[in-house]
């Protein structure tokens, strides 16, 4: 199938929100979405972004009954490693179920690494569902690796009011 990808633009972003709540629902935790179209555009699109894009897209001849040419996304930031250096995070990777399987998935993932390697970066950093055993067989794939399972690492979160404690001086 005939796809590109490209860098996210700031027209793109009613697009990326439109499928990160088709991930959640997929994820089945849609009742935590917060974000909006509008959160995209301040935040990925400002002097200093707190996030990167890229999209996948089809021909007209492709697009869904919907009528969406934007089929795939992916999302992602720079970090830093104590140990190794630069890396980057890949938040969300993203392809509407009737384009899996066409090697979009595998080209936005691949689009990442080069970007985060263009910038120096020596690690490719994301989570993926304990119960998502598509994607976790995808990833495996790609020579990725579990680092619970092998350096017994957790990943941990603060929020709410727990953060508002927590920055508290």
């Amino acid at each position: 199938m005939e796809f590109s990808i490209r860098a996210a633009g700031l027209e793109d972003c009613k697009d990326i929100a439109r499928m990160i709540l088709e991930l959640a629902e997929y994820e089945k935790v849609s009742e935590h979405i917060k974000i909006t179209q509008k959160d995209l555009e301040q935040d990925g699109f400002c002097k200093n972004p707190f996030f990167h894009g890229i999209v996948a897209e089809v021909p007209d001849q492709h697009r869904t009954k919907e009528g969406h040419v934007k089929i795939g996304y992916a999302l992602y930031f720079f970090s830093y490693s104590s140990w190794k250096g630069r890396c980057v995070y890949m938040e969300d990777l993203y392809v509407m179920p009737e384009f899996r399987g066409k090697a979009i998935g595998k080209a936005l993932m691949s689009k990442v690494a080069q970007l985060g390697m263009a910038a120096g970066c020596v690690q490719l950093n994301f989570t993926v569902l304990d119960w998502n055993k598509a994607s976790l067989d995808f990833y495996m794939g790609q020579g990725c690796f579990d680092v619970t399972s092998d350096l017994g690492y957790h990943c941990l979160r603060c929020e709410g009011e727990a953060l508002e404690r927590l920055a508290q001086p």
